[in-house]
């Protein structure tokens, strides 16, 4: 069966949302030297700026994946702004555990790149983990380039 995108509804973002928060929260411990604390009030502030409406959030993509009648993952992207005219933005892609290593993300960005397509947006843009090997491999297939790179070291505090 073909992978489909459908759009999202309020109550499956609700249900997806609780993960999201929880994998960024702990991202932001790991990886920038946060507090629990303080990773979870950022995720949910900064969730709940970019989606302030829900699903009914002008300007961004909410859709789910599916293969049949199966939800397979999901995909979040913002069209175009002011800040920057011509290019979308995946703010989160994901593929259930139980169905990952089956080419989902693959098909996803292709049609979610065939709907942007549709709207006129000639460029989509992402953040990536440098630590997510196996996103970095996909993205790079296809045709994803670097255009920015960010870079931490921890310091420990003197005394």
């Amino acid at each position: 069966m073909e992978l489909t995108l459908t759009p999202m509804t309020a109550p499956e973002l609700a249900r997806l949302l609780g993960a999201l928060e929880q994998g960024y929260a702990e991202y932001l411990v790991a990886h920038r030297g946060m507090t629990p604390e303080a990773a979870r009030e950022r995720t949910v502030t900064q969730i709940g700026e970019s989606l302030p409406a829900g699903v009914d959030t002008e300007g961004v993509l909410l859709r789910m994946a599916r293969v049949g009648d199966t939800e397979v993952g999901w995909i979040w992207v913002t069209l175009p702004t002011a800040a920057a005219p011509n290019q979308a933005w995946i703010h989160n892609i994901e593929v259930h555990e139980e169905h990952r290593g089956r080419g989902y993300a693959r098909r996803m960005i292709q049609l979610i790149e065939a709907e942007l397509a549709q709207l006129g947006v000639p460029e989509l843009g992402l953040n990536v983990f440098g630590t997510n090997t196996v996103a970095l491999g996909l993205y790079r297939s296809l045709g994803f380039e670097v255009t920015s790179r960010q870079m931490a070291k921890r310091v420990t505090p003197a005394g």
